[in-house]
């Protein structure tokens, strides 16, 4: 990305505050650190603490500046010096939540820091009343129609200011908020993007916006600041478009040119594993960040999700138990408190943790979606398809919501329904065999047996990580009495759980020997049938039809039967299993070429 020299200052009270550049290289690391200390001063003054945070967690990460060059704080302006009073009352009232107490005390303040604690502190008031209203009357589950009463009136003051330019890069930031709120996605679009212009350094607009854009299309018609933090924000986009292999790229990037120290980007690595299901990587990364971080809470709910995949019960325990210790009633707590009961097949106990991660923070998708699982597990599929909508109504972009609904519709035989889920889910991770796979067996309980066939070679062609789309496509073939392609596909499965090196009980294995030995024996090749057939005994569901087929077999050379030798399209069985080392034909390649459903 080439270098820009021009300067965005940030707008604070009717000042501007110099020394605030958009250069897009990181050559000046000790520049990014002034800025983000800055930028960590301003928004905590404003009360935005999470972007205060993000920004003094990245500063934190790279080298201390001496005392010479840190900046002081910006000066106040004649607006500031007329609006401190009553700004610092209000703002004691804010950090105790008493939002409608702030408010009142900065009406009528002109200031523009003073401004947005006033407006901001209206729109919180309004979000604290619909969350208590929401916890109080309907209960986590219920759709409801609560609403924040204050949006309206904010957007019609905010869009007047805006129009006589009168909004600094945060007051652009709280109207694109009001925006998305209600549900003016467009309009909120531009404003962000506007916000990032004005002022590049606040995180918080750069997440709004990341939470908007839906695909990379929408990505690349962006107008976006040529600044570093948009690489931050590519990032973040990748990570969460599941373009997981750009996003490692991006932060290896930033670790590279100087935040490896940064807790941050560790912990958007170890999700941008496990998202890919690098299960054994995402666990080492978590690990190590809980060295160095052991008071983290943050995405230790999906650290916990991939300890619940493995089954590490002790680990899983020791990690409820600890952040028990630190923070009981954190939003992760209680999904990583749910996850343990979960694995533990205490369905009940783990659906009111996460009811009660919904009742601190009812917008937490990932709680949505574990409460989706759970109500699945107790068979409550119309409890688990709320949930899954919820988990949907947070972030469209959770493929997992939309494969639960297919599976809810699954049970409950409306395969049509199945379908545009399992395709939505699809859409959203065009490379995870589990998602092809289900739309296989959808196509096939619909009878369209072609698309099914090319949803198990896609499953098959990506890495199948259940190892059944090889045998899901070779009972299709047999379905369609298509001996010859399903006999393919059953040694290639064979190969496919030999050359594993793991020893894992596979439930198909004895049906792939089985249909072998049988499609070896039509075609009179006796060795490989023989080879099959005791294959076959050593399976408790296969063992009489491998001893009653070797019995043939003897009996047939017995009376002198000659295996053929010009039958269509031989098949040879993996070294391990034979002492022929012949590769396998592949199976003929579908017609992909039409798009993958």
């Amino acid at each position: 990305m080439a270098a820009s020299t021009s300067v965005v200052s940030v707008a604070t009270a009717g000042a501007t505050v110099p020394g605030v550049s958009s250069s897009a290289d990181f050559s000046d690391l000790r520049e990014i650190k002034k800025q983000l200390l800055l930028i960590a001063g301003l928004t905590r003054e404003r009360g935005l603490l999470h972007s205060s945070k993000w920004s003094a967690e990245l500063a934190f990460s790279l080298p201390a500046l001496p005392l010479s060059e840190l900046q002081p704080p910006p000066p106040l302006t004649e607006e500031d010096a007329q609006d401190v009073d009553a700004y610092t009352l209000a703002k004691a009232y804010f950090d105790v939540k008493e939002y409608d107490r702030a408010a009142h005390f900065l009406h009528g303040c002109n200031s523009k820091k003073a401004y947005f604690l006033y407006m901001y502190s209206r729109y919180l008031s309004g979000e604290k009343k619909k969350d208590d209203e929401t916890v109080d009357s309907l209960g986590p589950l219920e759709k409801g129609q609560v609403k924040n009463e204050a949006l309206r009136e904010l957007r019609v003051e905010l869009s007047r200011k805006h129009q006589a330019r009168g909004l600094d890069g945060f007051g652009l930031y709280l109207y694109g908020v009001v925006l998305r709120k209600l549900d003016l996605v467009k309009e909120a679009i531009d404003v962000f993007v506007e916000a990032t212009h004005v002022l590049p350094l606040h995180w918080g607009a750069w997440l709004e916006l990341c939470n908007l854009i839906t695909d990379k299309e929408m990505l690349k018609f962006l107008s976006l600041p040529d600044t570093w933090m948009k690489e931050f924000f590519l990032a973040h986009i990748y990570t969460e478009l599941q373009l997981i292999e750009e996003a490692l790229q991006k932060y290896q990037h930033l670790i590279d040119v100087g935040f490896s120290k940064s807790s941050y980007i560790v912990s958007q690595i170890a999700v941008a594993y496990h998202n890919i299901r690098d299960i054994d990587k995402a666990l080492s990364i978590f690990n190590e960040l809980r060295k160095q971080d052991p008071y983290r809470i943050e995405n230790m709910d999906t650290f916990s999700n991939l300890l619940y995949v493995r089954s590490m019960k002790s680990e899983l325990s020791y990690l409820a138990h600890n952040l028990c210790e630190i923070d009981k009633y954190r939003v992760e707590t209680c999904c990583v408190i749910g996850n343990y009961y979960s694995l533990r097949s205490q369905h009940e106990k783990a659906a009111l943790y996460f009811q009660r991660a919904l009742k601190l923070n009812p917008r937490y998708l990932g709680a949505w979606t574990l409460m989706g699982h759970e109500y699945m597990e107790m068979k409550n599929t119309s409890a688990a398809i709320q949930a899954y909508r919820h988990a949907i109504e947070v972030n469209k972009r959770d493929y997992r919501a939309w494969y639960g609904l297919g599976q809810t519709y699954e049970i409950l035989k409306m395969p049509f329904y199945c379908l545009y889920y399992y395709r939505r889910a699809h859409q959203l991770r065009p490379n995870d065999s589990r998602m092809l796979v289900a739309l296989g067996e959808c196509y096939e309980k619909l009878n369209q047996l072609v698309e099914a066939k090319k949803c198990y070679w896609r499953a098959y062609a990506v890495g199948d990580v259940e190892k059944m789309a090889l045998v899901k496509l070779a009972k299709l073939h047999e379905q369609l009495t298509e001996s010859e392609q399903a006999a393919q596909c059953y040694i290639k499965y064979i190969q496919d759980i030999y050359s594993c090196g793991e020893v894992v009980e596979h439930l198909e294995e004895s049906t792939a020997f089985r249909y072998l030995a049988q499609y070896y024996f039509k075609c009179k090749l006796w060795d490989e049938a023989s080879t099959c057939a005791q294959k076959c005994c050593a399976f408790n569901d296969t063992r009489e039809e491998g001893k009653a087929l070797l019995r043939q077999i003897l009996q047939l050379r017995n009376q002198g039967e000659t295996p053929s030798t010009d039958t269509p399209g031989t098949f040879f069985l993996p070294a391990s299993l034979s002492a022929n080392n012949t590769p396998t034909r592949r199976v003929s390649p579908l017609n992909l070429s039409s798009v993958t459903p």
